[in-house]
Parts: structure tokens; sequence; C-alpha cells
């Protein structure tokens, strides 16, 4: 084959994979503003099962006391929260406890204590909270979690006969910088929405931000300590709905993190953790993940520009309009945060997506709340608590 012909099979290529990116990319946002649009109805409860809501604390993060002060303020008729710590110095003993004396009509108390039973500090943190509690359906919610006041209906809402755990994304709210803008832009237009569009076709993974649990179903699968099967316990949740034959749903819509101010590092550090979690977890779709964002997909549309005479540059605006409107649009359909200069972060965010997969791909180290950790089995020392 002359060289001509290798590059028009390679322009035919580029177009396929162009074509194939955008319609997914337009898919996903289309999926994920039908389940997340703004104020959508959430059916009333047949019933309104007793509830035990875990939410392990540590450290002091921005709108902390906003977030845990929503754990009283559910319009539900019988639940109890459990505040767990693992440390009695840890800052945020305070505020738990201030929180619980201004709210003596919902049951709640603190428990202070550090069974190790894994590698998962927070996991870890949350087994005394599992085993407290007093009801069969437990939330586990972590401390920096905005709960609306139908959190629990919302969760309740997406359980049915073939659901084993329902649980929630978290969506980006309240940046103060251009950074924690960053972090919006990687938490809800694009993982997020790719969360729901793997529900959509029923491969639908945990996510550790809120996790609303049957005790007896995971009680058959070992107990809470089964969660330390993967050094993740959403990743070691979502195998263990999986095994028992059921799906994992997502809330609708999700609920709220405030971020506040975010740093640069901070926000690499978070999305290299995460990016190491999914590769030693579910290797098999954190691979092709090199595919994603706009970066692939524009390198795509230059091959095809330059082979049949368009405008490069042209062509590649156009892309790069079609991309971040439709993210935009699904910001706004779902009522999150989304500022005038979106294409700009959206961009920022695309081109670090290469970098991020990259630092998944070559390490296993990473560091979570002041614990060293590590991915490689081979090498797993039990955390240090901060």
């Amino acid at each position: 084959m002359t060289y001509a012909g290798e590059m028009y099979f390679a322009s035919l290529f580029a177009a396929a994979f162009l074509i194939f990116a955008t319609t997914c990319h337009l898919a996903s946002i289309a999926v994920t503003a039908i389940r997340c649009r703004k104020n959508a109805q959430v059916p009333p409860l047949c019933a309104h099962p007793s509830v035990t809501v875990v939410r392990p604390v540590c450290g002091l993060d921005n709108f902390v006391e906003e977030t845990l002060r929503s754990s009283f303020e559910l319009d539900y008729l019988d639940y109890e929260v459990i505040f767990c710590v693992a440390s009695e110095r840890d800052p945020v003993v305070p505020l738990v406890r201030r929180l619980i004396a201004e709210h003596p009509r919902t049951p709640a108390r603190l428990l202070v204590g550090d069974e190790r039973v894994s590698t998962n500090p927070k996991l870890n943190n949350c087994v005394k909270g599992w085993n407290a509690a007093a009801h069969d359906w437990i939330v586990l919610a972590d401390s920096n979690l905005l709960m609306p006041p139908d959190y629990l209906q919302r969760l309740f809402a997406r359980w049915d006969a073939e659901t084993g755990l329902v649980c929630a994304p978290p969506v980006g709210s309240h940046p103060a910088n251009f950074w924690a803008e960053i972090e919006c832009a990687f938490l809800n237009t694009y993982q997020l929405r790719w969360q729901y569009l793997g529900e959509a076709i029923g491969r639908g993974f945990a996510q550790g931000k809120t996790m609303l649990w049957r005790r007896d179903l995971l009680e058959r699968a070992g107990g809470i300590a089964a969660l330390s099967a993967e050094i993740a316990e959403d990743a070691a949740s979502t195998k263990v709905v999986r095994t028992a034959g059921l799906e994992v749903r997502l809330a609708r819509p999700p609920f709220a993190q405030p971020l506040g101010r975010r740093g640069a590092i901070e926000v690499w550090n978070r999305q290299m953790r995460w990016a190491r979690l999914r590769r030693a977890c579910f290797p098999g779709y954190f691979f092709p993940e090199i595919l994603g964002g706009l970066v692939p997909p524009a390198l795509a549309a230059a091959v095809v520009a330059s082979e049949f005479g368009a405008p490069v540059a042209a062509s590649l605006l156009a892309l790069a309009v079609v991309w971040y409107s439709g993210e935009m649009l699904l910001a706004r359909i779902a009522g999150w945060h989304v500022s005038p200069l979106y294409p700009v972060q959206g961009l920022v965010r695309d081109l670090l997506l290469p970098a991020v997969w990259l630092a998944g791909v070559m390490g296993s180290e990473f560091v979570w709340r002041g614990n060293e950790m590590t991915t490689a089995e081979d090498d797993e020392p039990l955390p240090r608590q901060a």
C-alpha cells in the first residue's frame, strides 16, 4: 500500500473514532441530564424504614459545620446518626459534640476508636458505627457530603428487588477559586456523567461518598470487614453487589459536596489517587480512560481535517464548541455550578486527563488524610492515623 493509501485509511479510522467519541460524549450528557435534572420529583415512599446514618469524620474540611449539621435536618421519621472518629484528639471532635448537643431530638452519638480491619483508614473508622447501628438499613456517608432534607427519600426511591446498593457520586458546589472550578469540571461534567451512563447500561459502580446498604445483604458477604477485600471500600462494595447478582443504583439527582478553595496540588493528588485506585481495582475499565476527554478526538479531528483539506483550527474550534457547550447545558439542566469561563476550565481538565492516566499507570502510592497508602498487593503497611 502506498503512503497516500495508508494516510487515507488512517484518516478514515480517525474519522470513525471522532464520530464514536463525540456520540458517546453527547449520549452521556443526554443520559445524565435526564437522570439528574434539577427539581426532579422524588416518588413518595410507601414505607419509612428506620435508618442508621454512619458518618466517619476526620479533620476540619471546608464547610464541615454545614455538612455535619445537615445530618440533623433530614425530613425523615425515624433515623439515628452515628459519627465515627479514630482519635479523641481529632480537631473535629468538639464540633461534633456541639452539634449533637444542639439537636437533642435527633438520636445521635460519637464513637471514638481505631478498629483496624484493613489498610483503608476510612473503612476502619466505619466498623464501629456499622456494628453499633440500631437499624437494618445503614447509610455510610462522608463527612463532606451536604445532605438535603430529602436525602434518605432519594436513596430509597432507587431501591427495588434487583438492588444491592444505592449510592451517588458527589456534585462539586461552592467553588471559591480557579482550582476548585477545575475540580467541579472533573467531578460534575466528566466523572459523574460517565457513572450515570454506566448505570444506564447496567454497569453501575459504587461511590463511597454515600452508600445505602441493607444490613443482611452485606452480612451474608462477611459483614463490613468484607469491604477490606479491595483497598477502596466502594470498589469492594461494587464486587460484593455484583457477586450477589444485584445492581448498584445511583440516586437521582445526586448530592452536593461544597468545595471552597482548592489548590492545584490538592486537585492533582485527589485525581491521581482515584486513578491509581481505579487501575488497581478495575483495570479493564481504567485503561480505556486514556481515550477520555477532548484531547484524543481533537487529534482525530486534526488528522481528518488535514487529510480532506478542511481548516484544522476551525475544525478544532467547532469540536470544542460542541464538546463544552454540551457540558455547560448539562450543568444548567441539573442546576450545578457552571462558570462563564467553563470552556477554559474544561480544557484545562482535559489537558490534565492524560497526565492523570499516566500517573495512575506508573505509580501505586498515595496519601489520604495524612495516611500513606499503596495499591501494591505486596506492600500494604497499616495506615498511620493523622
